[in-house]
């Protein structure tokens, strides 16, 4: 369980307000709004949703909740909101890092920290550009602390605790998704700016899951740390661009991340392991060129689930609640080309297989389950909404 949801869980009442944001009716087709503010959505397997329209946003990258209730969004362009509990935008936090977003860079991922009910304190991921060459870029993360007020707040002591190394030219696949893992470790996804080979290279950051210290320092159990340099900060290697992190109730890790042309993929991640690419991936360039299979590189970890074709995945939980009853220990993925939100059995045997996918014609950046057992996801790119999935009863 996520230290978010941790935190969470002891004042999940508070959130039931989100509840009366909107109601639904049945739409003709599945879909369509209605003067309620709202509409229902009907899975591939069959189970209808009642989606509440809650607020828009400009470009929002990543969602966290917050003890009472409240909720924090990022904006690609540097926003950073404080959403009350009733799902209304209260206002923006000022002092938070300055961006220039550029493709798919920008302000990104935020999460609370562990002891975030006695320090106040936040992780937050976004682009920066090289001081001397502003052709080159790189994740960063930083840790801060946040001060709410009714109508927004501040970010202050801003400490940069990780750079992503090392930086180079283009504006993709900077991955920057965060988790605290249950035994207290940072976790960022770091991917392989579109160049390939860092992916394999361990002088290197990039294609990367990175395991730090709360305070961004590297442990010494890591299982690359006695290399030092980049590769001690190296939890595991051989990916692309990881967009999605979250730790099940059970501990284990799971990373999605998409795939050149197809060959998205679902990892469970394992200490040490090579996933692969460029090497291997179930997808091929986007040149048409071939890209040989998992099955053909037995010494590389295998997806657990790989999608062809993809579905562009971004945002990622591991749902937990009862309101869903039936979905406890699921994975929950947003498919931005996909325009879906993306349900994934976890089996025994730690394979996973699609079970049920619900459209609505919206590219879908972010998923987090409330306190509430509700599912939120933010659609993707201008005038996106928060929308809180409730089954339809």
């Amino acid at each position: 369980m996520s230290p978010s949801k941790l935190i969470a869980a002891s004042v999940a009442a508070s959130a039931i307000a989100f509840a009366l944001a909107a109601c639904a009716s049945e739409a003709p087709a599945g879909a369509a709004p209605d003067p309620d503010r709202g509409f229902r959505i009907t899975g591939t397997d069959g189970t209808v949703l009642r989606a509440a329209e809650l607020a828009t946003f400009e470009n929002p990258w990543a969602m966290t909740f917050l003890p009472d209730g409240r909720a924090l969004v990022t904006e690609k362009d540097g926003a950073i909101w404080l959403v009350n509990a009733d799902g209304s935008k209260a206002g923006t936090l000022s002092g938070g890092p300055d961006v220039d977003a550029r493709g798919q860079g920008g302000l990104g991922d935020i999460i609370l920290h562990p002891d975030f009910a006695t320090t106040g304190q936040v992780y937050i991921s976004y682009v920066e550009r090289d001081a001397d060459n502003y052709q080159l870029s790189g994740a960063a993360v930083e840790l801060a602390k946040v001060t709410l007020t009714a109508g927004g707040g501040t970010v202050s002591e801003r400490t940069v605790v990780w750079r992503q190394f090392d930086k180079v030219t283009g504006d993709g696949h900077y991955g920057h998704r965060l988790a605290v893992s249950p035994d207290r470790h940072l976790f960022i996804t770091s991917g392989e700016r579109q160049k390939f080979a860092p992916a394999q290279d361990m002088g290197s950051t990039l294609g990367k899951v990175v395991r730090l210290n709360l305070d961004g320092s590297i442990p010494g159990d890591n299982p690359f740390a006695s290399q030092g340099g980049p590769a001690a900060e190296v939890w595991t290697l051989g990916h692309r661009n990881p967009l999605g992190i979250a730790f099940a109730s059970d501990g284990k890790l799971w990373v999605h991340e998409m795939g050149p042309a197809h060959g998205d993929e679902l990892n469970l991640i394992v200490r040490g392991k090579n996933y692969g690419y460029p090497e291997v991936s179930n997808g091929n360039h986007y040149d048409g060129g071939d890209i040989p299979d998992h099955s053909t590189r037995p010494e590389f970890a295998a997806p657990a689930a790989y999608w062809v074709p993809a579905i562009s995945p971004a945002g990622l939980d591991l749902y937990e609640g009862a309101l869903f009853a039936d979905w406890k220990g699921n994975a929950l993925i947003g498919g931005l080309s996909a325009q879906a939100l993306v349900r994934v059995a976890i089996n025994a045997d730690g394979t996973a297989t699609e079970a049920e996918r619900f459209k609505w014609g919206k590219r879908v950046r972010e998923v987090e389950e409330g306190p509430d057992g509700a599912i939120y996801v933010l659609e993707d790119k201008g005038g996106a909404r928060l929308l809180r999935l409730t089954p339809a009863g």
